[in-house]
């Protein structure tokens, strides 16, 4: 007699679950929900203030030496270091009507 297997802790969950990128790898033009900052807490707290906080809804215009991204109607530059520590989701296109 066999008994059940156990689930595996490390394997992620059963599912489509939301793919996490980090800011920096993300397209121009791309509009992205920001899930995680992964920086230290004093500056993961500096991001907050300028906007940069979890659920919010951010677009990015441009990908160079720094990142340009549009934040509550203001554009702000960081620099692609930090935007390593911001893990998005992608967030999809607006259906069109039929």
């Amino acid at each position: 007699m066999s008994q059940p297997s156990e689930p595996n802790p490390s394997s992620p969950p059963p599912g489509p679950g939301p793919e996490l990128c980090s800011l920096d790898a993300v397209r121009p033009g791309v509009s992205v929900r920001i899930k995680q900052l992964n920086a230290t807490p004093e500056v993961s707290t500096r991001l907050r203030e300028m906007g940069f906080c979890e659920e919010q809804r951010i677009r990015l215009l441009m990908n160079h030496t720094n990142i340009i991204c549009q934040v509550c109607n203001a554009r702000l530059g960081i620099s692609s270091q930090l935007a390593k520590t911001i893990m998005v989701e992608q967030i999809p296109p607006p259906s069109k009507p039929t």
